[in-house]
């Protein structure tokens, strides 16, 4: 039976959509040659999508536990849904498609839709994808016609010339939509090659016919799955994008950089300039203070230092395109991929010095909250620059520290959010001083300790910094602390006294007692996956803490090892990183 638009509608459109993403997701892989042939597409949709449904599934049980509320209303969930997208967009296509659900938010979550079925409900649905398409277009630097907007264009296109009820609104975009990405290949020469329509058009079509499926009540017709032609995918040595196999299409950049992004609104117009002066594929969406930033690029510290810049760039994740890594690589051999854990460091020599008296190659200066943290990343061949209770270090002690390291290259690991432009400064005076140096943007120490463990001094410092950042911002961290007074926080109000578990900056959690918040903070961070837990524990924290949350991950998440530390940090008692 058709449905309402309502807010179980969008909740049962997201897991449709998600069912249906699974399903091609291998297909969309297959055909994915735009903007770059990494065959990663469906995988980068499901992902966003998935982000998605959680936080939709989040508002309904938030309202669930409040006794004033039982239900969210249709506001609350698209609301949701677009932000979930936001911060789960993978990949081009992925972060395109989270702005094209921030366009459909922005419209049903303001015109007074829900509990009014008729005609209300279909012009509201058709202007969500009017304004969708709007915003998508914005946020595309250098937009391409072909690709998923062309798709999402015929969907509005589809929508408006529907009469009728919402259901056949969405039936009515879901075909425009189908139709457009029939005749993709005839509109971009690298899908007409390849003989494929394009991938991110495709998931595109399978979202929009979730949509029209949760309306009507009726599954659309199936897309038939559509892999590459065997004889037109290439020629002696080239991809479908035709260009070597071994490089970016077209001799593009070599990596894809993407990050969540804090900042003002007016800083993101500057970010954007220099974003595309760097590379290509530029796609910034997002606003009111939270962006997802994707572009690909040869230099991508330089598109992270750009992030710093404008605000607080987080959850980095940094990718090779295929052979760019490998052409990295003087001896030609692919290198192995990231390590998750420090290695061995029983007797470990400085792994940045050279014979004695000769000056060091690279060097890694990392500031650390205790001595135990300080004496481990010794170990690890980094110089350590220990904090005090209140008072950070200025430039000049980076400096100074450099200066010790005595290097031609510095990587420079705040692990802290309020020193990233104390290191951006110290890294400007060492490159005065003739050190090549570089800034992560790391924010607590657990994501200094992730970039340490795939530190590798024999590899290029480009690569060498590529690798730590991307290790840095898939690892998402937490602090347990105690509240000094009664306040207001993002998980409510606080007492003095009480526990606070904060996740990536922001308090989630209060408590009562440490241990057990600290298990909550745990299952929270593993509900969206980890492979890794490291505790690092602060001074005069028992034991027997650590040996009840190793206890408590082995036993409620399957596969999840745990590394505990003995930091030593005297404010801080508990600092979590999952990776």
């Amino acid at each position: 039976m058709p449905h309402t638009l309502d807010a179980d509608a969008v909740r049962n459109w997201c897991g449709l959509a998600l069912d249906a993403l699974g399903r091609a997701r291998a297909d969309i892989d297959a055909i994915n040659v735009y903007p770059v042939a990494d065959g990663d597409t469906g995988t980068n949709l499901y992902l966003t999508v998935e982000s998605a449904a959680r936080a939709v599934d989040a508002a309904f049980d938030g309202h669930a536990a409040s006794a004033a509320v039982s239900r969210p209303t249709l506001a609350d969930v698209v609301r949701a849904m677009a932000h979930g997208a936001l911060i789960g967009a993978r990949g081009n296509s992925g972060t395109i498609l989270a702005q094209l659900l921030r366009g459909m938010a922005d419209v049903l979550a303001t015109g007074p839709v829900e509990g009014n079925p008729g005609t209300g409900e279909a012009d509201g649905l058709r202007r969500a994808l009017r304004r969708a398409v709007d915003l998508a277009y914005l946020a595309v630097a250098h937009p391409v016609e072909g690709t998923v907007l062309t798709v999402a264009v015929a969907a509005a296109e589809g929508a408006e010339r529907a009469t009728g009820d919402v259901a056949t609104v969405a039936r009515s975009a879901y075909e425009g939509a189908r139709a457009a990405l029939q005749a993709t290949p005839g509109q971009l020469d690298v899908l007409a090659r390849a003989g494929v329509v394009d991938a991110g058009g495709y998931g595109l079509v399978t979202v929009l016919g979730g949509l029209a499926e949760a309306l009507s009540g009726e599954a659309p017709a199936a897309l038939a799955p559509l892999r590459p032609l065997g004889g037109a995918l290439a020629t002696a040595g080239q991809d479908p994008a035709g260009c070597p196999a071994d490089g970016a299409p077209g001799g593009g950049p070599g990596f894809e950089v993407i990050y969540l992004l804090e900042a003002d609104d007016t800083a993101v117009a500057a970010l954007r300039e220099r974003l595309d002066a760097l590379g290509d594929s530029l796609v910034v969406v997002g606003g009111d203070g939270l962006w997802n930033v994707h572009v690909h690029v040869d230099d991508a510290g330089a598109a992270v230092e750009a992030g710093i810049q404008a605000g607080r760039p987080y959850r980095i994740r940094i990718t090779h395109f295929g052979g760019a890594a490998r052409k990295a690589d003087a001896d030609g051999q692919d290198r192995p991929g990231p390590a998750v854990v420090l290695p061995d460091r029983t007797g470990a020599q400085d792994s940045t010095a050279g014979p004695r008296g000769e000056r060091a190659t690279r060097a890694v200066v990392a500031v650390v909250p205790g001595d135990g943290l300080a004496a481990l990343c010794a170990e690890a061949g980094a110089t350590a620059v220990a904090t005090r209770a209140g008072e950070p270090p200025a430039s000049g002690e980076l400096v100074e520290a450099v200066r010790r390291a005595d290097a031609r290259e510095v990587v420079l690991l705040p692990n802290d959010t309020e020193l990233h432009h104390t290191a951006a400064a110290a890294a400007a005076q060492a490159r005065a001083e003739g050190v090549r140096a570089a800034v992560i943007p790391t924010r607590s120490a657990v994501q200094g300790i992730a970039a340490l463990a795939v530190h590798e001094p024999g590899r290029s410092f480009d690569e060498d910094v590529v690798a730590m950042t991307s290790a840095a911002g898939a690892t998402r961290y937490a602090e347990l602390a105690v509240a000094e007074r009664q306040s207001w926080t993002m998980a409510g109000v606080c007492q003095a006294g009480d526990v606070l578990g904060m996740i990536d900056g922001d308090v989630a959690v209060i408590g009562s007692e440490l241990a057990a918040t600290a298990e909550t903070v745990l299952d929270r961070m593993l509900a969206s996956g980890g492979e890794m837990v490291t505790l690092v524990l602060g001074a005069g924290l028992a034991d027997e803490v650590a040996e009840r949350l190793e206890r408590h991950v082995r036993e409620g998440h399957f596969a999840v090892d745990t590394v505990v530390y003995r930091g030593g940090q005297p404010t801080t008692p508990l600092i979590i990183g999952v990776e």
